[in-house]
């Protein structure tokens, strides 16, 4: 069995108060589970910075790939400047869990995060269970809950 390695890393200050406050606020904006969550939010944006830095030299049709990889899961990205410019809370705006709040299928962000792990969402009819999904735009308007069965009762 091959080990799975950490999709973040920790902050190298552990008790720098504006970070820890500043964390504090997105985690209640956006209903996350815990602080990891972040983290990863911002792994996931430093490698697209990464390759968007490793791109600044290549050719613009190298570039075009990675511009409509972004697009699709609905960033709003058009050259590298933006891409460099790309913050955690904009990859956050794009999970599941807020997507679903922000349709208004849920009053909070707890409870879109209590809907999905409940298997109650379905996206493109496919039930999904992960509040961190990220949601390309072409299924954002494909979202819904999944309707309730009755069972027959039989006599």
């Amino acid at each position: 069995m091959k080990r799975r390695h950490k999709k973040y890393s920790r902050p190298k200050r552990p008790f720098d108060k504006a970070r820890i406050e500043e964390e504090v606020k997105i985690k209640k904006k956006y209903g996350l589970k815990n602080k990891r969550e972040i983290w990863k939010a911002e792994a996931k944006v430093s490698i697209i910075r990464q390759k968007a830095k490793r791109l600044i030299k290549s050719n613009p049709k190298e570039k075009n790939v990675l511009f409509s990889r972004l697009q699709k899961i609905g960033l709003k990205i058009s050259s590298i400047a933006d891409v460099l410019g790309l913050d955690k809370t904009d990859y956050l705006e794009r999970r599941l869990q807020t997507v679903i709040l922000k349709k208004g299928l849920a009053s909070t962000a707890k409870a879109a995060r209590q809907m999905i792990t409940h298997k109650k969402i379905l996206v493109n009819n496919s039930v999904v269970d992960s509040p961190s999904y990220i949601v390309p735009v072409e299924y954002e308007d494909k979202i819904g809950i999944k309707k309730k069965q009755k069972q027959e009762v039989k006599n």
